[in-house]
């Protein structure tokens, strides 16, 4: 008789000490995903560095990836970033990367609709090679291209909410919720790896909503 398939579940987040002073130290992996050109290796520049690369277009060959930590409630999370191709011919590249991702930011750039369109698609293609449970945030990246834009932020919310993920606009020219997105999918992860019994589950686009309405539209 053939035997059930074994579910895949999100790879094992490691936890470990940190040099001094040592707190709990989590170390997750986060992956960038979406068509090229919508600005996934600006975004890292930009949450790595704090800069911009003005008048540059990168395009990632294969994977590249950097690592930063952060502190999370106390606890020191150490995020390695992975930055990915995103042309047909690096997508099997991509493809392997998928299954020790932690969680998942997919990019759109609002200024082309082709990009927004092909959401479906990378949504199709996440679930068919990444974990069970893996954290996805949709971002529509570009968002102060205010004169270039096509994709309206409702787009984004509406599919958004169809396809059941969060969802912000970010700007990695601005640096608009750039740091709030690594930040909001790490205490995710952070919740989920630490979560006291009868402690209530972190709602994810709840934080998100809150911590951009405390800090109006202009969040670095």
């Amino acid at each position: 008789s053939s035997s059930k398939p074994t579910p895949i579940f999100l790879p094992l987040i490691s936890t470990i000490v940190c040099s001094a002073p040592s707190f709990i130290c989590l170390s997750l992996q986060v992956m960038l995903v979406g068509d090229s050109g919508v600005g996934k290796s600006c975004l890292l520049v930009r949450f790595k560095d704090g800069a911009f690369l003005a008048g540059s277009f990168i395009s990632t060959v294969g994977i590249d990836f950097r690592n930063k930590v952060l502190n999370i409630d106390g606890v020191r999370v150490k995020l390695q970033i992975w930055d990915t191709a995103g042309q047909e011919r690096f997508r099997s590249v991509t493809h392997a990367y998928y299954r020790d991702a932690h969680a998942l930011l997919l990019l759109y750039d609002v200024t082309n609709k082709a990009s927004f369109d092909n959401i479906q698609a990378w949504l199709t293609e996440i679930h068919e090679f990444s974990q069970q449970n893996v954290v996805i945030m949709l971002l529509g990246n570009k968002a102060d291209s205010t004169h270039e834009r096509i994709v309206k932020r409702e787009e984004g919310e509406k599919l958004a909410k169809e396809f059941g993920v969060p969802f912000m606009e970010t700007s990695a020219k601005s640096g608009l919720n750039v740091e709030l997105a690594f930040t909001a999918v790490a205490k995710e992860l952070k919740h989920r790896e630490m979560k006291e019994p009868n402690e209530p589950k972190f709602q994810l686009q709840e934080y998100v909503n809150k911590e951009m309405k405390g800090v109006g539209c202009c969040r670095s």
